[in-house]
């Protein structure tokens, strides 16, 4: 799982350091010297981040990490961002009222801000919050609906901004987190790596394979930048043991690769899901865990496998083998047996909603709960959850909230000519619009601008289903993958020497293109077919 969002990156701490009972994994060759220093699991939500800022220096930086000074291009955010905030303050909108002139005013300092992270992404998010409340809420500074008796009326309370903190898409979010942990902490996700890998050894390319399977179903219940970094941690040794460098290159690729798309098979998979299903839970649709694994699963399998196709074709020859050796060592302490049943039970609920009918809200709560109380996990674990990916979910909340409140959305909607482009052009432009913000910024914050439009243009134009847009937006804002600092996965790979900017831009824009023309494409038809649109 993400971005969040937002991952942890690069230090001199082995992946494994943190596991109770990890397993041994043996190739042949001697481990390497040079460890794997590219990770560090502790980070949570990594999916939806990015390393650092366009034009920065140095070492990758998570995006809610802050820093002793400011690149160039955060300093122009900052002067940029300033500007960009005054203007609809000063000068007068044509056809917007002044509720919507100060959202707008917020939106742009927003895009600022999260495109070059003048401020932490996580900084950028609750100070959305708080100038909504400032100045868009009942009660705001200046009161902007005095003139106006039904702008009053339609105005929300300060009290339904701050919520978006406690959104239900958040518990569902945290019941992810805590899950991701506990695996971690009592070396489940080791665990499962080694034991679904035997069955693929020998070959390198069916070798590749399974560690493209095991890496995106470990994502999607899982933090992307953790996965990368545990099966690093795993294959580092294999890595060493392969003499051709571009088939190691290749299977260095497919990780990050395979940890990215997975991500997108679950609500708690990376943090666009989230921003997406709290979008929607704005408009009154809700959409359930399994209903979203249904809609993205068959997306997220088929771009694995093509992936799986395209790196053998370009990395990976004929006839290359790995020697593989892989050993589970299961943690049989009577905590790690409560945690693997709660982890079970929670993941069994998730899946069954339509029979059961508890929300996979109320279901992410219980592995909080029962964790806790039964005393697996403590105050320490609580303390090291991503809660700055929680936060900048919140962010992305509250501005969808504020851009439908202030009547900005149907003047966004209403100053372009949308609806000429049909309701497959925008999804078109909306996806290929994500997919390059992607590329150079978090794949949340991405997804916290886009996808509160694309709601605004489905309700706005005829024709158009809510739910559909909202899933397919968030989904391209994950495809993108083209560079170390386009998420944190990419950077893990890169760091460990073995993968070149140039290989990984290659595959990650080829992935990236032909993914996302197939998801605007052939996914709405595919889900209207199957009823689930």
């Amino acid at each position: 799982m993400s971005p969040s969002d937002e991952g942890a990156m690069l230090s001199t701490s082995s992946a494994a350091s943190r596991n109770t009972s990890g397993n041994s994994v043996r190739s042949g060759a001697a481990r390497p010297t040079k460890v794997d220093r590219a990770i560090k699991p502790r980070s949570r939500r990594g999916g939806g981040g990015k390393t650092r800022g366009p034009g920065s220096s140095g070492g990758p930086r998570t995006g809610g990490d802050t820093t002793t000074g400011l690149t160039r291009v955060q300093k122009f955010g900052l002067l940029f961002g300033f500007i960009a905030f005054l203007i609809p303050l000063i000068v007068d909108v044509p056809n917007l009222d002044e509720p919507g002139e100060r959202m707008l005013a917020i939106f742009l300092l927003a895009i600022v801000f999260w495109v070059t992270e003048a401020v932490p992404l996580t900084a950028t998010a609750v100070l959305v919050i708080l100038l909504e409340v400032l100045l868009v809420a009942q009660g705001a500074l200046f009161d902007p609906f005095a003139a106006s008796p039904e702008l009053a009326e339609a105005a929300l309370p300060a009290s339904a901004y701050f919520a978006a903190l406690a959104n239900p898409v958040i518990i569902l979010f945290l019941g992810g987190f805590m899950i991701a942990d506990g695996a971690e902490k009592y070396g489940l996700d080791k665990n499962i790596t080694a034991v679904m890998l035997k069955p693929f050894a020998g070959s390198a390319r069916s070798t590749v394979l399974g560690l493209m399977l095991i890496t995106g179903i470990l994502s999607a219940f899982m933090s992307n930048t953790a996965t990368t970094a545990t099966m690093f941690a795993v294959v580092i040794p294999i890595l060493n043991s392969i003499k051709d460098p571009k088939a190691r290159a290749g299977v260095a690729l497919a990780i990050p690769l395979a940890a990215n798309v997975g991500g997108i098979a679950t609500p708690v998979g990376t943090p666009p899901n989230a921003i997406a299903i709290g979008a929607l839970s704005t408009q009154g649709i809700d959409v359930s865990f399994a209903h979203w694994a249904l809609m993205a699963t068959p997306f997220a399998l088929v771009v694995l496998f093509a992936s799986w196709l395209l790196i053998c074709a370009l990395f990976i020859p004929r006839g290359e083998t790995i020697k593989l050796e892989v050993e589970a060592n299961w943690n049989m302490t009577s905590k790690a047996k409560i945690f693997y049943a709660v982890a079970a039970l929670t993941i069994a609920l998730w899946m069954t909603e339509p029979l059961h009918g508890i929300s996979s809200n109320t279901v992410g709560f219980i592995p909080v709960a029962l964790l806790l109380c039964l005393r697996v996990m403590d105050g320490g674990d609580i303390k090291k959850l991503d809660w700055p990916v929680l936060w900048l979910v919140s962010g992305g909340i509250a501005l969808g909230t504020g851009v439908g409140a202030t009547g900005l959305d149907a003047w966004l909607v209403n100053s372009i000519g949308w609806e000429s482009l049909g309701t497959m052009g925008v999804i078109l432009v909306l996806c290929f619009v994500g997919l390059g913000f992607a590329n150079v910024m978090s794949h949340s914050a991405a997804a916290n601008l886009l996808v509160p439009l694309a709601i605004s243009l489905a309700v706005a134009i005829p024709g158009t289903n809510t739910m559909m847009i909202a899933v397919v937006v968030a989904i391209a804002t994950s495809l993108g993958m083209s560079l170390p600092i386009s998420t944190p996965p990419n950077a893990i790979a890169y760091s460990t020497g073995m993968v070149s900017v140039k290989d990984m831009a290659i595959i990650g824009v080829i992935v990236g293109l032909v993914a996302t023309l197939a998801l605007a494409l052939a996914m709405p038809p595919l889900w209207q077919l199957m009823g689930l649109v």
